[in-house]
C-alpha cells in the first residue's frame, strides 16, 4: 500500500461529492491514517460518515480565514497525532457575485481579497501552522484548476486565486525543500462539487470539455484521489512543485483533432 504508515490531515472536505472525498477514499484504500478539519457544524454533518467509512475519528473545527483557528486545530492535532506526514489543501472560494458576470465590471476589492486569502493564502497559513510537526519525507497537496492559466467565462476572479495558488506551490516547495518537505498541486478537470455550483453555467463547462479532451470525457473525483495518493506517497519522493493536470487530457488540446480529420 502506498501510504501505509502515513498520517495524512485533509481540509476542506465538504460532502461525499468534493474532490476530497475521493482523495480520502482512495488514500484510505493505500493504508492512511487520516484526520479531517471541517468549517462549521454544518459541514461536520457531512463529513462524520465519510470520516467514519475511512476508520477516522479526528474530526477539527477549522476556519482558514482566521489564523487563531488554524493554530488552535493543528494544535488540537498535536494532541492525537504528534507528528503527521502531510496535508491536503482542498479549499477555495469567492463570493457568488463575483462569480458571474463580465470580470471587469463584478470583481469587486473585496471579492478579490476574500478569494485570495481563502483560495491561496490559507495554504501557506496551514503549512507555517503544520511545519513543527510534520515528519521527515512529508508531502503537501493542494487542488487547482485550468482556469489559473486561460480564461473562461464566469471563472473570474477564481482563475486569479488559482494562479496565486500554483505560485504558492512552488514557493512552498523552495522554502520547505530543505527540510526534505514536497509540496505539489493537482489541476483536476471539472467536477461536480459544491465548489463548481457556484460557477454559472458548470454543466456547459462539462460538456465543453469532454468534446475537447482527448479521452473524450471528465474525469471522477477517484481518478484524481489515486494521483493525490501517490503524490503524497514515498514513490513520489523526487517530485516537488509541480502541477500535475488529472483532466483527461484537456490541457493539451487547441481542438479535438478529429475536426481537422473531418
Amino acid at each position: 500500500m502506498l501510504l501505509k504508515n502515513k498520517k495524512i490531515l485533509i481540509c476542506g472536505l465538504a460532502n461525499k461529492y468534493s474532490i476530497a472525498a475521493g482523495i480520502a477514499e482512495s488514500m484510505h484504500r493505500e493504508g492512511a491514517e487520516l484526520a479531517f478539519t471541517y468549517q462549521n457544524e454544518r459541514l461536520l454533518k457531512n463529513l462524520k460518515p465519510i470520516a467514519k467509512s475511512c476508520n477516522s475519528t479526528i474530526l477539527i473545527e477549522c476556519d482558514v480565514s482566521d489564523d487563531d483557528s488554524i493554530n488552535k486545530a493543528i494544535g488540537e492535532l498535536s494532541k492525537k497525532w504528534e507528528n503527521f506526514d502531510g496535508f491536503v489543501h482542498s479549499i477555495g472560494f469567492a463570493p457568488a457575485d463575483q462569480l458571474e458576470g463580465n470580470f471587469v465590471d463584478v470583481t469587486t476589492r473585496d471579492g478579490f481579497k476574500i478569494a485570495h486569502d481563502i483560495s491561496s493564502y490559507s495554504f501557506t497559513a496551514l503549512a507555517k501552522a503544520s511545519k513543527p510537526y510534520l515528519n521527515d519525507s512529508s508531502a503537501l497537496l493542494t487542488l487547482t484548476y485550468h482556469g489559473s492559466t486561460q480564461t473562461l467565462p464566469n471563472y473570474n476572479v477564481m482563475g486569479l486565486a488559482k494562479a496565486s495558488l500554483e505560485a504558492n506551490t512552488r514557493f512552498l516547495a523552495a522554502s520547505l525543500g530543505k527540510e526534505n518537505i514536497r509540496v505539489n498541486a493537482i489541476s483536476a478537470g471539472p467536477i461536480k462539487t459544491l465548489a463548481a455550483s457556484g460557477v454559472k453555467n458548470f454543466r456547459k463547462m462539462l460538456n465543453h470539455h469532454s468534446n475537447i479532451a482527448p479521452l473524450g470525457r471528465t474525469v471522477t473525483s477517484e481518478e484524481v484521489g489515486n494521483v493525490a495518493a501517490f503524490l503524497c506517497s514515498d514513490f513520489a519522493s523526487g517530485i516537488t512543485g509541480e502541477i500535475t493536470y488529472v483532466d483527461a487530457g484537456f490541457n493539451i488540446a487547441a481542438m479535438p483533432l478529429q475536426e481537422v480529420e473531418d
